[in-house]
């Protein structure tokens, strides 16, 4: 009964050991993304986030929407909405001012989106996003991988 016991012990140890080390491999790759930094809202730049369209304007936080892992906040002015698009990639974001809608493919009532509501897009799913209050309209979406727009024709 010993022997079995020691090793009963000694398979449960090795699991710990094993399963903290992955957990140790996983904090310290994560603690290299993130970065010391602060970003006071007087700081963020925004930019017309495509070619030949100021309306959607963007400001990085972290990261390269373009390339990879990114924050970014976004901006639309007052009573706008995008064309039907997908993107290749999913995304998720945060509404921080002004009311927003999100539809997707068929939706006819979509739910107004206020500040601190959020919603989520998975890659190649149909939906158009809108300003629909008579003020501009900020957000805050994230995504672990790069960020494009691909009209819905």
């Amino acid at each position: 009964m010993r022997t079995h016991s020691a090793v009963s012990t000694f398979v449960k140890v090795a699991l710990l050991a094993g399963f903290s080390i992955v957990l140790t491999s996983k904090s310290s790759a994560n603690a290299q993304e993130v970065k010391d930094n602060a970003l006071p809202v007087e700081a963020k730049k925004f930019a017309p986030a495509f070619p030949g369209n100021d309306a959607i304007q963007f400001a990085p936080a972290y990261g390269d929407r373009e390339s990879g892992r990114h924050g970014t906040f976004g901006r639309f002015p007052a009573n706008f909405e995008t064309p039907a698009h997908v993107h290749s990639h999913d995304y998720r974001a945060v509404v921080l001012s002004g009311e927003m809608t999100n539809p997707f493919e068929g939706e006819e009532n979509p739910p107004v989106l206020r500040p601190g509501s959020f919603w989520s897009v998975k890659a190649g799913s149909v939906h158009t996003t809108a300003c629909v209050s008579s003020t501009p309209c900020e957000f805050f979406m994230y995504s672990n991988s790069s960020f494009d727009f691909k009209p819905n024709n």
